[in-house]
């Protein structure tokens, strides 16, 4: 028997005013959140012309050769922007490195920005490839899709607002200098012999607020299914968004929503490429239990923590890490952050 997917949620009623479909979808959110931490959205208003223009200009770079796109590491800019090379991440530490390359990019700020003075997580400028065949749509279209998946992410902080019995206006500090990571894939499709531990991308949390996910047609996500205590497909569904919450959003809702372990197998004999689209909060922000989430008796099971603070911690803990972790330690860990 398949294993049961995240939800598909009809995401129109929250453009709409007050009415039992926006009241459903709350609902619907709150549900997907406390079982899944993962949902898929449609009629979220944002064009496929956007989406298809992405994942073109993505599959220009990625197409360029490899001396071209090294220009960009973003080992040698050292502000997490550029290109990172094919199986430079290696989440579960099994095999030869993840099957994957990826491009990084984020709100582009001027250097006089007090953020980028002061060195704030991800508050620094991007480097956009003057190789690929249009250098300035590449940018444009880059540019117009930050600015909209950061509309579209803050009308979810919205209605998780509303899941969380708070006002709708909770989260909307958030549009000051958010944290904002916008990465674009390539996953090579993986050998016919290759080994039953290679992965597109190992298994992971995120670490911050939202994920919003673009994916191809190809398929591969899976995400863990806590129920069933297996892995279930993330089926690729025309217009929709993957949305999944990062461990900072458990943090915040003392473990009453998931931060779910999800990997990527390109099985497919096919190219493979995604968006992720990562949106948390001012980095001076300080994530501290949300009101409605306090345990009557133990209280906020952790301490506050800024966004800062929080990102820089995990990104430490991650790309530093030197030792073995097994499956079973990753998903314990993912559980408790």
């Amino acid at each position: 028997m398949a294993v049961q997917e995240p939800p598909v949620i009809d995401f129109s009623p929250f453009y709409g005013p007050e009415s039992p479909a926006k009241d459903k979808l709350v609902q619907e959110i709150r549900e997907a959140c406390e079982t899944f931490g993962f949902f898929q959205i449609i009629n979220h208003g944002i064009s496929d012309d956007l989406r298809d223009a992405i994942i073109q200009q993505s599959k220009e770079f990625f197409g360029l050769p490899i001396e071209t796109k090294e220009r960009y590491n973003l080992d040698v800019n050292g502000n997490n922007r550029g290109y990172e090379r094919l199986r430079s991440q290696n989440f579960e530490k099994r095999d030869k490195g993840d099957l994957e390359e990826g491009f990084y990019l984020g709100p582009h700020l001027p250097l006089d920005d007090p953020y980028v003075v002061q060195g704030r997580f991800e508050q620094t400028r991007n480097t956009y490839p003057v190789e690929v065949k249009d250098p300035g749509e590449f940018r444009g279209v880059m540019d117009g899709y930050s600015h909209a998946l950061t509309g579209l992410a803050i009308g979810v902080l919205q209605m998780l607002a509303r899941t969380l019995g708070l006002d709708e206006a909770t989260f909307d500090d958030c549009r000051d200098h958010p944290v904002v990571i916008l990465r674009l894939l390539h996953y090579p499709p993986q050998e016919p012999d290759a080994s039953h531990l290679e992965r597109g991308i190992g298994a992971h949390t995120d670490f911050g607020g939202v994920t919003i996910l673009l994916q191809d047609e190809t398929g591969g996500l899976q995400v863990w299914n806590n129920l069933s205590n297996d892995w279930a497909d993330v089926t690729p569904i025309p217009g929709a968004f993957v949305v999944n919450l990062g461990n900072m959003m458990t943090r915040w809702t003392n473990d009453r929503y998931l931060s779910t372990l999800h990997r990527v197998i390109n099985k497919s004999g096919k190219e493979r490429y995604s968006v992720p689209f990562f949106f948390s909060p001012n980095p001076n922000k300080v994530i501290e239990c949300l009101p409605t989430c306090l345990d009557p008796v133990q209280g906020a099971k952790y301490p506050p923590v800024t966004v800062h603070e929080w990102m820089v911690g995990r990104y430490a803990d991650t790309y530093g890490r030197t030792n073995d972790q097994s499956f079973e330690e990753m998903r314990k860990e993912g559980a408790e952050k």
